[in-house]
């Protein structure tokens, strides 16, 4: 990883900063909604909203990049974010819930461009670094499991509103995280000159890898976002947990989601990026028995680790596999077409979670997600790499 350039080091710094805003909203999201929702069921909205957001502004956050550059983008949007922390801050302090709900839909804005993170630290390296680039800018969740539920702890007394102080806090790594991308540079993407336009989305979705590439990140990203939007409510709100342990369960599985990266691209070479994916629905399984066993902080604890680690393997496989779909002149339609995918069923996830968890219950809630693995799995077996064709000759 030492000779990856430094385009990818400052992404990897900006990320655990901007990240925070995902780790803060998770943590404080749910407990605020629970303080100000007018329905128990309601309770989880906040989370919801920011996946929402996040789905809503993938297309058009990747566009703007394509007219402007990812440098200028990257710059406005954390200026933009900023701003957005101000906003959450203030619906705090009049303790509106919809409001509030609205600036965590707002935030969709920044977590749509930290997404273009790893397709712009792909760019940046050459094609067989390209599975050590992706999985170097995860890294950056590392520090950010720590960083946002941190500044909500820190920040939530600092002001007679609690957690007020925590978005002020938001805003102060944002603005750090511009600091830092003033010395990104653009990748300069070598085009190959091709005799015929850019195919067409529906020619480019013929591939099987375009299907397996989307259809694993989106479901490692619902399934992970599903259990763990519930995990607060479920928690501390359902057993009685402290909010000590609370954080730490849910900081775990953050570490969980984006330490693996280290070994990522030693994986992918050792065991291939199918066998991956499926250790990676391996992981979802036991984790849902482990999770279905018992209400213990052990049972949390252990199961929400394994959660991030098949989320790791399903999305860095995805991701990994996702620049075999498509050539240099079509990668921001198809980007924004698996974003979209991603986190509109994120969304749906995040937005469903704290009303089934409070109406059937935590393990009916999590025996709605193995269909899903199954399906998934018999996806990625069906599938063989040896019947992708080369794109050079699409």
């Amino acid at each position: 990883m030492t000779s990856l350039p430094r385009n990818v080091w400052l992404l990897t710094i900006a990320q655990s900063l901007m990240m925070a805003v995902s780790s803060m909203v998770v943590f404080a999201g749910g407990l605020i909604g629970t303080q100000l929702a007018p329905i128990d069921k309601l309770s989880t909205l906040p989370i919801a909203c920011m996946v929402i957001g996040t789905a809503c502004a993938v297309v058009p956050v990747t566009f703007i990049m394509k007219r402007l550059g990812r440098k200028r983008s990257f710059i406005y949007i954390l200026i933009y974010s900023i701003f957005i922390s101000l906003l959450a801050a203030y619906t705090v302090y009049l303790q509106t819930f919809y409001w509030f709900c609205a600036s965590t839909f707002l935030f969709g804005v920044t977590n749509a461009c930290v997404m273009q993170f790893r397709f712009a630290a792909m760019e940046s390296v050459k094609p067989e670094l390209i599975p050590n680039a992706a999985s170097s800018v995860l890294l950056g969740g590392i520090a950010a499991a720590f960083i946002g539920p941190e500044a909500a702890v820190f920040g939530k007394d600092l002001f007679q509103t609690e957690f007020m102080g925590s978005f002020l806090l938001l805003g102060l790594l944002f603005a750090t995280a511009l600091i830092v991308l003033l010395g990104f540079k653009n990748p300069k993407i070598e085009f190959i000159e091709f005799e015929k336009a850019p195919r067409t989305m529906k020619v480019i979705s013929k591939q099987p890898v375009f299907w397996v590439a989307i259809l694993s990140a989106a479901v490692g990203y619902m399934i992970m976002s599903f259990i763990m939007t519930a995990t607060p409510v479920s928690m501390h709100v359902m057993d009685g947990h402290s909010l000590s342990h609370t954080k730490w369960v849910i900081q775990s599985h953050i570490v969980a989601m984006y330490l693996p990266s280290i070994f990522a691209a030693w994986i992918v070479q050792k065991l291939g990026i199918t066998k991956m994916m499926i250790y990676g629905l391996v992981a979802y399984l036991i984790c849902l028995a482990i999770a279905y066993s018992g209400h213990h902080l052990g049972n949390y604890w252990v199961s929400l680790i394994l959660l991030g680690i098949g989320w790791n393997f399903l999305f860095i496989g995805g991701t990994t596999l996702l620049p075999q779909s498509y050539l240099p002149n079509e990668r921001f339609k198809v980007q924004a077409f698996n974003e979209f995918v991603v986190f509109g069923t994120q969304a749906i996830a995040s937005l469903s979670a704290g009303w089934i968890v409070y109406a059937v219950g935590w393990e009916v809630m999590l025996l709605f997600t193995l269909p899903i693995i199954f399906i998934q799995l018999i996806v990625i077996l069906k599938w063989s790499p040896s019947k992708t064709e080369a794109l050079t000759s699409k």
